[in-house]
């Protein structure tokens, strides 16, 4: 129970896809004047340094955001992506990869609120220190992310981005994100949510996307990234996915530009493949 640290895959390839989209989501919602509110159930330290050594333990990053780091022929909302890490490295070199909340941050204007959940201790004082000089913009509560959902929404300003992407180090994190979703939608169903999930050889993981398309959202997009053929042994995590609630209506368009490059870029062997569907009323 709570030993899971992203600081030993920040940057990898699973951050490539969600930080990607949750770019393009915010800034989607920023371009309307009225104010909105980013929710992460499960924020981290918001900052990871990688050449520290939970980082450098499994080099996670060096074929993930490494592998675009130099590139020149990347895709706009790549690029956008990429600009953001870049503001994190002024000198240029590839040491710092921000977390979601960063990201989110990055993409807010001055009346957007932060509202940031992690239940770590340690990754607890390291976000709350990353984020001090931000003043009421952003509150970072030590608190369960997915208890916190049903006293944070709907938000004040009813518009809101949710993150949800708990590590699934328990069997019943994948139960959880269902059912957080079932009732930040009866509480909040104009909102705009982004679930990550592992690619991974269990059962629980292969069935969750079936279970959140039989929610009741008149809107979604499924997006999934894989950059290698599963290990025969079932062991290890050969992509990502992310279950998109109410995307931008420009998202899906973008991802189809997006998803190809990066299946290329980020392959480590033949097995590598992405999905794109969606629904919309």
């Amino acid at each position: 129970m709570l030993s899971y640290r992203h600081a030993f895959h920040a940057g990898n390839h699973a951050d490539v896809l969600k930080h990607l989209i949750l770019v393009q989501m915010a800034r989607h919602l920023a371009q309307k004047d009225k104010a909105f509110w980013y929710i992460d159930t499960h924020a981290g330290a918001g900052s990871y340094a990688l050449d520290s050594p939970a980082a450098t333990k499994l080099g996670e990053h060096r074929d993930g955001i490494g592998r675009l780091w130099l590139r020149k022929d990347l895709p706009p909302a790549v690029a956008d992506y990429v600009d953001l890490v870049r503001r994190a490295n002024p000198d240029g070199r590839l040491k710092i990869y921000p977390g979601s909340p960063t990201f989110a941050l990055w993409t807010l204007r001055a009346h957007d609120r932060l509202r940031l959940c992690e239940l770590h201790g340690r990754e607890v004082l390291r976000l709350r220190e990353n984020f001090r000089d931000c003043d009421r913009q952003v509150l970072v509560d030590e608190v369960d992310g997915f208890a916190a959902l049903k006293g944070l929404l709907p938000p004040p300003p009813r518009r809101g981005l949710v993150l949800i992407d708990p590590p699934y180090e328990e069997r019943r994190d994948y139960e959880r994100v269902v059912l957080a979703l079932k009732d930040s939608l009866q509480r909040f169903p104009g909102g705009s949510y982004l679930l990550w999930y592992p690619l991974l050889s269990k059962l629980e993981a292969h069935e969750l996307p079936s279970r959140l398309k039989r929610l009741s959202a008149a809107r979604w997009l499924h997006v999934s990234l894989r950059v290698r053929t599963p290990a025969a042994d079932g062991f290890g995590m050969h992509g990502s996915g992310l279950f998109v609630i109410n995307p931008p209506w420009t998202l899906q368009a973008t991802l189809q530009e997006s998803l190809p490059w990066l299946r290329q870029v980020l392959a480590e062997d033949a097995g590598a493949a992405f999905t794109l569907e969606g629904e919309a009323p």
